[in-house]
């Protein structure tokens, strides 16, 4: 027979495993750090020039930064700032390296989302914040999913859960009973009314004194932030529930827009939701504050049946909350919900294999131009960056042969450009901040 008690001790047992991982895995300081980037990958893939055209100009102008050279002087080593700073100063064939960002307009943000277990979602959140980042954008990452994944593998491990997605929702729901309340009040007939109370077991725990900047955490990538989660934040989905009836009229599913309305338009370029693997609060407030969807299958049958019955189910779901009609309380977003793009992704996909070829070929008659034209292959080089929590882009190429990481990045590198490229069209309908 077994309880709660057997299951916390096996908890018990796999957190000191993890802590064993982690210091194999990251710094003696048991801290993830960033790897610096040869000039060779800086020029060719980066920046996508050629070699001898940047050993020229950081040979003409000597206050450039000059990264860190080898003994034998054969290559130079840079660090992100670095590769930031050279991103801001130099021009080539008088173009600009600095990416592409619609003037006027807010963060764009994407929802990597699907029902599926084991489809690559966090694989894929992960590798697009980090192309991004390399890209030279400014990317925000919200972790909804309470096996925290991603956050883990950015390096995160000893979250509070009030500092997670159950945080952001719980001080919603304070604030925004406190301003019905407060129109209450200030109605003519107010006295008459019946004014909203919550527990103190909400109200005490000091959310609503917090900052939005206090739920975001730093990185060891230096132009990547992240929300965490964490994997007390599965009590959330049990908590929403109970905190709908204390306020009824609280619009649980839009308390992360509402956040992220009030982040500065230009704190951010991109925002990439990892989202939980179920339809519930959690995923249903990403689905709800993202711009664009974009929707990871593996190649097999069952995937695409996990597929069909997510967006099946979503539909269902957001037809349902289009009920409200009009205007979200205190937020930007109008239902029914709108998403300025929706695309499918396959990932773990063998082109050697003919299971794998003949389902792409039934996604792509199925979902058309969505399906994304570069999916994700499975790779020696990511399966080994997955074990080691990194992703390629964190991954040395000196640790295996170049060709292996050559592949594995090119599937990674085609894969977000694509993605880049839909949310570029996308970012230019959202509408100018005022």
């Amino acid at each position: 027979m077994f309880t709660h008690e057997d299951l916390s001790r096996l908890q018990a047992q796999s957190l000191k495993m993890q802590g064993f991982i982690r210091q194999q895995t990251y710094s003696p300081e048991r801290e993830k750090t960033l790897r610096r980037f040869s000039s060779w990958e800086v020029a060719e893939l980066i920046f996508k020039v050629n070699q001898s055209t940047m050993r020229g100009r950081l040979a003409a102008d000597p206050s450039l930064p000059q990264g860190y050279v080898e003994e034998d002087g054969r290559q130079r080593w840079y660090t992100l700032e670095e590769i930031n700073e050279l991103r801001r100063r130099l021009k080539v064939s008088r173009k600009s390296l600095m990416p592409t960002r619609p003037a006027g307009k807010r963060a764009i943000r994407a929802a990597i989302a699907n029902f599926k277990g084991g489809a690559g979602k966090s694989t894929v959140a992960l590798h697009f914040a980090h192309a991004a980042a390399l890209d030279g954008y400014r990317v925000l990452c919200v972790d909804f999913d309470p096996q925290a994944t991603l956050s883990h593998s950015m390096g995160l491990s000893d979250v509070a859960e009030e500092f997670t997605v159950w945080g952001i929702m719980a001080r919603d729901l304070i604030n925004e009973t406190e301003r019905m309340n407060a129109a209450t009040r200030g109605a003519e007939s107010g006295s008459a009314l019946p004014q909203r109370r919550l527990p103190s077991s909400i109200t005490d725990m000091g959310l609503a004194d917090l900052r939005v900047a206090d739920f975001i955490k730093p990185t060891n990538w230096p132009t990547i932030d992240i929300i965490p989660s964490c994997a007390n934040a599965a009590f959330v989905e049990f908590a929403s529930a109970q905190y709908r009836h204390l306020n009824p009229e609280w619009s649980f599913f839009a308390a992360v827009s509402r956040y992220l309305d009030a982040l500065p338009a230009d704190a951010y370029d991109m925002i990439i939701f990892d989202c939980p693997p179920a339809i519930g609060y959690q995923s249903m407030n990403a689905v709800f504050a993202a711009d664009v969807l974009y929707i990871p299958s593996g190649p097999g049958y069952w995937e695409y049946d996990s597929t069909t019955s997510f967006i099946g189910q979503l539909a269902e779901a957001l037809e349902d909350l289009s009920a409200f009609n009009g205007v979200v309380p205190a937020g930007t977003s109008n239902l029914p919900k709108v998403f300025h793009d929706i695309r499918f992704l396959l990932t773990r996909f063998e082109a050697g294999n003919e299971l794998h070829r003949a389902m792409r070929e039934a996604f792509e008659k199925v979902f058309g131009d969505r399906l994304t034209q570069n999916p994700i292959e499975m790779t020696r080089a990511v399966e080994q960056s997955g074990r080691f929590l990194s992703s390629i882009y964190e991954t040395d190429y000196r640790d295996m042969t170049r060709e292996t990481w050559r592949r594995a990045r090119s599937s990674f590198d085609n894969a977000y450009e694509e993605f880049r490229g839909h949310l570029l069209e996308a970012w230019g309908n959202l509408e100018d901040e005022t």
